[in-house]
């Protein structure tokens, strides 16, 4: 196949959409497909483009064998809801040129938009179709609902209309995919056609990331004692996670149980003010975004991971470090509601919280720190829940194989027919498509 993917992040980014993006256009090339991407300039999570890039002009680059064009992109300094909304707009605009360009002259057949960003999708979709390529959106998050719900964007008039031009965009594809099956549903909720949507989870190479000694080089700098029990935050940190709950939490621990330790690792727009807030804590350290070749070495460091996430954001995003941290063997604590997906994905193999309690993290790492043989019984959970759910090669291997069947339907027909009461597929209208069956039931 050739394939044109169009999405905002891309390598040499570390972390979050860029990376997913990075390995799954990497596999397809070692499939043997052709590949090239539509992109941004580097900028995430620091929200800056390194000097070694252009920001306001059109390059060219090959990574892997993966052919990269990068389009100008404003980035915000400080990242507030408006100026948001402007840096997804700079990138649909300035997308649009190379995105019509490679579709007319190298004629892709499939071209792939990634989300966010949504806005740059519209383009992508009506492109394909003029030139009967086939059209497939795979949506990381709800960024219009994280943006009223977290209350970056505060005037609520406008969230109606931007709906209704997100369920335009997203209907328009021929195929929708998403990380979770909370998410799917979401996605049927917002009108997409039940026989278009497949889950196609965030991936783990969980060969890379397996149990190994928590004696690491992180450990022998940032601990006192030998016996201190780590908790470890690894991600972005910005508003919808609720990082300001781990300080909190800590500030309670360091006078009751001072052998309790919080690594926070990464950055983000919200890193200098958690620093603020921890500025005279002893049992709260802070590291920088740590490369890929370091990164099972920093999540073994962990007796227990934490996501603290806030309840505005339930549904929106699964974080795809979950499935790191369960192939690490080590318990997690999540702060979710019951009944959403993190809380299916993480009870039996984590302890679930309700959001916005420091008082209940905090009794929680007590809970885990004192009680050795739950920590290795959730931990063995986890794992055996990687094996399962997270693997990288049975998922990418899947997602070519559902691709291929894609096509070769698009190529037999060119318009896609009206769905038969199962959608064609086996499965009713209201069943979701799991990451084990969907490449099955294409």
């Amino acid at each position: 196949m050739r394939i044109l993917m169009v999405g905002i992040n891309y390598a040499p980014d570390l972390v979050g959409v860029a990376k997913y993006n990075t390995e799954l256009c990497e596999a397809l090339v070692s499939f043997g497909h052709e590949v090239r991407v539509i992109t941004a300039p580097p900028y995430y999570p620091e929200w800056r483009v390194p000097s070694s890039y252009w920001r306001w002009s059109y390059s060219s680059e090959m990574i892997n064998n993966v052919q990269i064009r990068r389009a100008p992109i404003y980035v915000p300094g400080i990242p507030t809801g408006a100026r948001r909304l402007l840096h997804h707009a700079s990138f649909a605009l300035t997308s649009a040129w190379p995105l019509v360009s490679d579709s007319l002259r190298w004629r892709p057949d499939l071209v792939f938009s990634v989300a966010p960003s949504l806005m740059s999708g519209a383009l992508a979709a009506r492109i394909a179709h003029s030139i009967g390529a086939f059209s497939w959106l795979h949506v990381h998050d709800f960024e219009i609902d994280a943006a009223f719900n977290l209350g970056l964007l505060k005037h609520k008039s406008l969230r109606n209309p931007m709906i209704a031009i997100e369920r335009r965009i997203l209907r328009s594809f021929d195929r929708v995919s998403t990380i979770s099956p909370h998410m799917a549903a979401r996605l049927q909720y917002k009108g997409v056609e039940a026989e278009k949507i497949r889950e196609v989870r965030n991936w783990t190479d969980i060969l890379q990331i397996s149990p190994g000694s928590r004696n690491t080089s992180f450990r022998k700098e940032l601990c006192r004692d030998a016996s201190d029990f780590v908790g470890l935050y690894s991600g972005t940190m910005s508003n919808k996670q609720g990082l300001d709950l781990i300080i909190e939490a800590a500030r309670e621990l360091e006078q009751t149980s001072p052998g309790i330790r919080f690594f926070l690792c990464g950055e983000g727009p919200h890193k200098a003010k958690l620093q603020s807030l921890a500025a005279d804590l002893k049992n709260v350290h802070f590291l920088g975004l740590q490369t890929n070749e370091r990164i099972a070495e920093l999540l073994s460091t962990a007796d227990f991971h934490l996501i603290p996430q806030k309840a505005e954001a339930a549904d929106l995003v699964l974080p795809s470090k979950l499935g790191g941290i369960f192939a690490t063997g080590r318990p997690v604590i999540v702060m979710a509601d019951p009944g959403t997906g993190l809380a299916d994905e993480v009870t039996g193999a984590g302890l679930v919280l309700p959001p916005g309690s420091a008082q209940a993290l905090a009794n929680a790492a007590r809970t885990l720190k004192d009680d050795p043989d739950l920590c290795r019984t959730l931990g063995e959970a986890g794992r055996k829940r990687a094996l399962q759910r997270w693997d990288r090669t049975t998922i990418l291997t899947m997602l070519e194989q559902s691709m291929l069947t894609a096509m070769s339907r698009n190529v037999a027909m060119p318009k896609i027919a009206p769905a038969d009461e199962d959608g064609g597929s086996g499965c009713k209208k209201d069943q979701l498509i799991t990451a084990k069956t969907f490449a099955r039931s294409d």
